[in-house]
């Protein structure tokens, strides 16, 4: 640990300089420097602070935070930061250490504090990067976002994180935050009605990772997911034969890829369970601006329609 702190730390140094020392702790303009961990969070940050805020967020759309290798300029922002967000639930694997090594001082605020956080059984999840399961070691399940009562705690925390280092703004990031919320309650009434549209004997799906227990608990969709595939090797025709027994028994309708995970697992089951592909759900990461799912509400909005088309087409 103290051997990678040192390296995040001379890599710093190296690609900046020693005027990296002098620079100031918030944004030349006086707007709030905030530092998200990863996309989702990003875009709350963007809600809630309006134009108050600079932004930098270091896990990008499309992009995996459970495989990402932090740059320098991540540390350097870090240690300029007056507000860092992180997801907590040991989502972000990179980031204690990055904090370290940054020796930054803000306040680090965990965006699940007060959400109601899910056990995970399986003590954790597997993603799946070129072809290989990578499993993602956690008591409990980190998505926490999926669930719209979740990401409302998301949303106050973070107007609480930054009214205690902005309170001149704090009125401005409790409107920005109380509208978000009104927003986020007619999102979730939708996503309801639109669930309850399909029949309840067909409310069963295959994803590639289990990203969506969240939106499962709440919503009344069961994911099934690869989960028993190998660590060390791609799937082998036991596991995938597993898995097509657990759809078959509880006749799942669809299969769903992912935009932050390997499609090709997915592909062969989809394949050997003869259904087709649902087409792509976002999971742990939103889209690029102009994609289908540039905000959390935009994702959200996608996932259920995308859900909905492929069960009731199918």
């Amino acid at each position: 640990m103290k051997k990678m702190s040192r390296l995040f730390a001379s890599l710093t140094f190296m690609a900046l300089g020693p005027m990296a020392l002098a620079l100031p702790v918030h944004a030349q303009d006086g707007k709030l420097s905030v530092v998200a961990s990863f996309s989702i969070i990003g875009d709350f940050a963007t809600v809630v602070g309006g134009d108050r805020v600079e932004l930098r967020t270091l896990v990008g759309p499309d992009s995996d935070a459970h495989v990402y290798e932090p740059r320098p300029a991540d540390a350097l922002a870090l240690a300029r930061a007056d507000v860092i967000l992180t997801n907590g639930l040991m989502f972000e694997g990179f980031m204690n250490r990055l904090i370290e090594a940054s020796e930054a001082k803000a306040p680090v605020t965990v965006l699940t504090d007060g959400a109601e956080v899910l056990n995970d059984p399986k003590g954790g999840h597997y993603h799946y990067v070129d072809g290989k399961a990578i499993f993602h070691a956690t008591p409990n399940d980190p998505h926490a976002w999926q669930s719209i009562p979740n990401a409302k705690v998301y949303v106050k925390n973070v107007a609480k994180a930054f009214c205690a280092a902005d309170p001149a703004g704090c009125p401005i990031f409790e409107k920005n935050a109380a509208s978000y919320d009104e927003k986020l309650t007619a999102l979730d009434s939708d996503i309801k009605s639109v669930i309850n549209a399909i029949p309840q004997d067909r409310r069963v799906a295959v994803v590639a990772h289990n990203a969506y227990r969240y939106f499962e608990q709440n919503y009344g969709v069961t994911f099934l997911a690869p989960q028993g595939v190998s660590t060390e090797s791609e799937a082998s025709a036991a596991d995938v034969a597993s898995i097509i027994r657990e759809i078959r028994e509880k006749r799942a309708a669809a299969v769903f890829a992912e935009n932050i995970s390997d499609a090709r697992l997915v592909q062969q089951i989809a394949s050997e369970a003869g259904l087709k592909l649902g087409g792509k759900l976002y999971s742990d990461a939103l889209s690029p601006p102009g994609g289908p799912a540039a905000s959390y509400i935009e994702m959200m909005k996608y996932n259920v329609r995308t859900i909905a088309a492929a069960i009731n087409g199918a």
